[in-house]
């Protein structure tokens, strides 16, 4: 890519629209700053496979990146998806380089890569980062039991408000590029359930759906559909970036 179109992209995008890093003292950003690299992430890239070792931390702010855990078989669920609330590679500062589980973007867009050596050294130094990290691996793990919960005892048109809702929240845009197909990977159940799921939502009049894309057209009424695990995930990660911002006040 050409310099000029290089600067016109960065242009656009701030190491600030990842919430993590706007929580960071100036100070504590500046120690890494120079090291956070702008690259783009396409629909379906792999960040990392299970086994495989982990070279980066990325901290998504347009993207969505979907962890996943796939079975011998080749079924897959998803545990957790990161948007720009979170950072993708918690095993590179929690203890291993490796994971079981892999990281597919779900939602195209951008994010700061950041080397695991320079993450690694900031979070060792025992600062601000390695106490927000520390915080959000909460908020994640809250999520993954909350998604494990709502798998088990949910229906599918609960857990498609759940998880359309969370995608909402990351993202900006109202009508999502997203096939039926990937919804049920990402829920663990057959398409069939998505497409009468999906058409129920459609039928009520909270959004409209044609290949390929989902538009939200009431969010209240999937509020209203949903189950308590929506507003618990979402209850954590507030109070995540509450009290680091009180932290650091």
């Amino acid at each position: 890519m050409p310099k000029s179109d290089i600067h016109a992209v960065s242009a656009l995008h701030n190491p600030q629209q990842n919430h993590l890093l706007a929580s960071l003292p100036q100070a504590d950003f500046d120690l890494f700053a120079n090291h956070l690299e702008l690259v783009p992430l396409p629909l379906g890239q792999m960040l990392y496979e299970p086994g495989t070792q982990l070279r980066h931390a990325f901290f998504p702010t347009t993207s969505i990146v979907s962890l996943h855990y796939v079975t011998e078989t080749g079924a897959s669920a998803e545990t957790a998806g990161v948007g720009n609330e979170g950072v993708v590679g918690i095993s590179l500062f929690m203890g291993g380089d490796t994971t079981p589980s892999s990281a597919v973007v779900q939602t195209a867009g951008h994010a700061y890569r950041l080397d695991r050596h320079v993450l690694q050294a900031e979070f060792n130094r025992a600062g601000a980062l390695q106490r927000l990290l520390l915080r959000y691996t909460q908020a994640l793990m809250t999520q993954m039991a909350q998604s494990a919960v709502c798998n088990r005892h949910h229906s599918v048109e609960q857990q498609l408000c759940r998880w359309l809702l969370l995608t909402m929240d990351r993202v900006p845009a109202r009508e999502l590029v997203m096939t039926q197909e990937l919804v049920a990977s990402m829920l663990g159940v057959r398409r069939e359930s998505v497409t009468e799921a999906a058409g129920n939502l459609q039928t009520a009049g909270y959004i409209r759906y044609r290949r390929g894309h989902i538009a939200v057209l009431e969010r209240e009424g999937l509020e209203a559909r949903a189950c308590e695990c929506y507003g618990v995930v979402k209850k954590e990660l507030q109070r995540l970036l509450r009290d680091v911002h009180a932290a650091n006040t």
